[in-house]
């Protein structure tokens, strides 16, 4: 077991929170039971360690049996080692270190995708990883986090996630504007959801949301520039019915994306 929260080794997990530590390493950390059960389940080639307390895996009898299967070992870590590797106050008894595997913009459009999710200037991390796992639960067939969107491993993008991480093909890196080349080469239209747009309504009593879709989301507080909307085919905005002043990133991100999904399979 390893009981020292000061070695080398802890230490060199706990470092993978920086993203230079992951980009030197192309590595990244994750965190918690239900990223190490999505791991194990769908992308068990790609973990390097796994720690977990005894107790977490007397707990999670399912995970132990994943890791069996798998044929992923284990390693037992005290309390404090698990606390002093993690990212989190509380990591609920699993961390693993895990390689990055991002997909290239090419194999994303080279694959006839119907609805991609592409991040432009998201800052929040939050706000990321549950685009992330609400493209992943509309059936999206691909997210591409352009070059000045925050860090796909991320550890609190990657928590965000809750797992969706290891289920569709993620991209980053690229510029928007290379994206939307590819995705009009790819037959996509590309809709931008910005307040400045038309309501999403149109949109649907036009049917414009049946046709294969690349969303653009941008940034929380500015949402795209103008140079940004330039680029795209249509402006759409979720409209409010409430007193809300605003609609958070993620929610609006997930009322388009179903929006297209449902148009897709109506």
């Amino acid at each position: 077991m390893l009981d020292n929260p000061r070695s080398p080794r802890v230490r060199s997990v706990a470092k993978l929170a920086k993203k230079t530590a992951r980009a030197e390493t192309g590595m990244f950390l994750l965190e918690g039971p239900q990223a190490a059960s999505e791991v194990l389940s769908y992308r068990p080639e790609l973990i390097v360690e796994l720690y977990a307390t005894p107790t977490a895996l007397d707990r999670y009898t399912d995970i132990a049996q994943t890791a069996v299967d798998a044929g992923v070992d284990v390693e037992f870590v005290t309390e404090e080692v698990l606390n002093a590797m993690s990212d989190t106050v509380t990591p609920q008894g699993f961390v693993g270190v895990v390689h990055q595997f991002p997909t290239s913009v090419k194999d994303i459009f080279s694959g006839e995708p119907k609805l991609i999710a592409v991040l432009e200037e998201v800052r929040d991390p939050g706000n990321a990883g549950t685009i992330v796992r609400a493209a992943d639960s509309a059936g999206v067939d691909a997210v591409i986090f352009t070059g000045r969107t925050v860090d796909l491993y991320n550890p609190k993008v990657v928590r965000s996630t809750t797992g969706s991480i290891f289920h569709l093909p993620v991209a980053v890196g690229a510029s928007l504007g290379d994206v939307v080349g590819r995705a009009r080469e790819a037959g996509l239209q590309v809709l931008a959801a910005d307040v400045k747009g038309e309501d999403l309504l149109v949109a649907r009593r036009e049917n414009l949301l049946a046709a294969p879709t690349a969303w653009v989301f941008g940034n929380e507080a500015r949402g795209l520039e103008a140079e940004d909307l330039e680029l795209v085919d249509r402006v759409i905005t979720v409209p409010i019915y409430g007193y809300a002043e605003s609609m958070n990133l993620a929610t609006a991100a997930s009322v388009c994306l179903y929006e297209s999904a449902f148009a897709q399979r109506a």
